[in-house]
């Protein structure tokens, strides 16, 4: 797929068949999350891949909507510092975003549904994924083959119009 045909066909799945993803595409879209920009070069993040069914169904438990998660092939879990962990400077909050973007557009280009899901209970997702202390799960993001319809270019997406979006020069 083109990379205007994956940003197009991105759509948060929450649903996925029982099919499992490939090791090298696993790899591959965690390849796309490591090569994201980040701020001052910083790389703040650390992947953690669940792809046991018994530990996804218990990391569905770390927030209430994260129940997709418990279905899911794999389940990757983006681990940074805690706030003030971070050298000074670094934007972790828009580096882990640009890791996530990556990593559900690669995804996308695979054929591979994604859905991201936040963490509230830290203490759950440590005990799981054995993140050190200075360490916090901030996000994750499940992955699987749509259960409901393939990833296809979507021609009129539920967004706000182009005009009322964009401003040319000023407001």
């Amino acid at each position: 797929m083109e990379t205007w045909d994956a940003i197009r066909a991105r759509r948060n799945v929450r649903q996925y068949t029982d099919q499992p993803i490939p090791r090298e595409h696993l790899e591959r879209i965690l390849e796309a999350g490591r090569r994201a920009p980040s701020s001052m070069n910083t790389q703040p993040w650390d992947f953690v891949v669940v792809t046991e069914r018994d530990d996804l169904r218990e990391l569905a438990k770390v927030w209430e909507h994260a129940q997709h998660v418990a279905a899911s092939a794999a389940t990757i879990a983006l681990v940074a510092p805690v706030p003030g962990a971070e050298p000074p400077g670094a934007r972790v909050d828009y580096d882990l975003g640009q890791a996530t973007a990556h990593i559900m557009l690669e995804a996308t280009d695979l054929g591979i549904g994604s859905g991201h899901a936040a963490v509230e209970d830290q203490e759950r997702a440590k005990r799981l994924l054995g993140f050190p202390d200075d360490r916090y799960c901030a996000y994750l993001i499940a992955l699987g083959y749509p259960a409901d319809r393939p990833l296809r270019p979507i021609a009129n997406p539920t967004r706000r119009p182009f005009d009322e979006v964009v401003h040319w020069g000023r407001w």
